[in-house]
């Protein structure tokens, strides 16, 4: 059986985030667990920069690292699972762990990056509550 598959289709119904931004860093694709995770529609997302999920404190450390890659054509984090700060639509701070991907045109130049998201702010609130309550029992000894 010879299958074709639509990828654009597979990453607008992944329960995963998909987020693909330009070399600018202006959003191109927004899929709609994007929507869900960070409460922009495709709409509100798709054109704006990257900075509507990019916490005020981390953006220039944010784009530094994003220019570098495209100047570079490279990440140094490739298949590695990323956890960083992020904001809500509504002001709320989000944990995120995602992957990212560069995309490269004909010539193999980078024209986008593409990141797999997933709210991860759950897991970081359990961990960082358990590391607290092992530093109050430690310090009980």
């Amino acid at each position: 059986m010879n299958m074709q598959i639509d990828f654009e289709q597979l990453a607008k119904v992944m329960g995963d985030g998909v987020v693909i931004s330009d070399a600018n860093g202006n959003i191109v694709f927004w899929n709609q667990a994007a929507e869900r995770i960070f409460g922009y529609s495709a709409g509100e997302a798709v054109g704006k920069s990257l900075d509507i999920i990019t916490p005020e404190r981390f953006r220039e450390r944010h784009w530094d690292g994003y220019r570098k890659s495209m100047q570079s054509g490279t990440t140094r984090y490739g298949s590695t699972l990323l956890t960083v700060p992020a904001i809500h639509k509504e002001g709320k701070a989000l944990s995120i762990a995602f992957t990212v991907a560069m995309l490269t045109n004909e010539d193999g130049v980078v024209v986008a990056i593409a990141a797999v998201v997933r709210d991860d702010t759950e897991r970081f609130q359990l961990d960082r509550s358990l590391k607290k309550r092992i530093s109050e029992l430690e310090a009980k000894v």
